[in-house]
């Protein structure tokens, strides 16, 4: 069975609010559950790509300090 994570998530997502967002990407951290990591990606790959250099400048600068 093969099974596109990406369109998954983008799938079960497409139809939410921007609170649901939130809070389903807050609750994937404070559980500290693995299993969440990969919707996680999902969200940052579409950050990353809707952002200009600026934005991505800040989203490493953001992540090296948080390093």
């Amino acid at each position: 069975m093969d099974i596109d994570i990406r369109k998954s998530i983008i799938n079960n997502f497409k139809e939410s609010d921007i609170e649901e967002i939130k809070n389903s990407i807050e609750e994937s951290i404070s559980d500290k559950d693995e299993i969440t990591l990969p919707g996680l990606g999902v969200f940052f790959e579409i950050l990353w790509n809707n952002s200009d250099d600026t934005k991505k400048d800040y989203i490493l600068q953001t992540i090296k300090k948080g390093l």
